[in-house]
């Protein structure tokens, strides 16, 4: 059983600034695509930032240059620093781990962290 354990939600004011964790496994970690995604009620689950293993990361629309995504290899943690942060960033954060094959995806995620932006 592959566990990703997800740390650092919270309720914070709009323009605060929180900071995700995640940690997997070290066979995961060292070739997994590591990333987060977020849903809020009655959404789906978006992709908000994602880093390779190489390190190349990517980051959706709504959150570029307000959040970063890294990792630190060493001690098999993600990190998702979000700054400047709003009410629509309200949701529940999921780590997520996956390994794309030619005819498969292999896949895990936590079991998530609620993030709210309220005043």
């Amino acid at each position: 059983q592959v566990q990703l354990v997800e740390s650092g939600g919270g309720l914070v004011q709009p323009g605060g600034s929180l900071n995700l964790s995640c940690s997997a496994p070290a066979h995961i970690f060292r070739v997994y695509t590591m990333g987060w995604y977020r849903q809020a009620p009655e959404n789906q689950r978006d992709l908000v930032a994602s880093v390779t293993s190489g390190g190349l990361t990517d980051y959706a629309d709504s959150v570029k240059g307000r959040f970063t995504i890294s990792r630190d290899n060493a001690k098999r943690l993600m990190y998702l620093q979000m700054n400047s942060l709003k009410p629509e960033d309200t949701a529940v954060y999921y780590c997520n781990a996956r390994l794309v094959f030619p005819s498969d995806v292999d896949e895990y995620w936590g079991e998530g962290t609620q993030v709210t932006v309220s005043s």
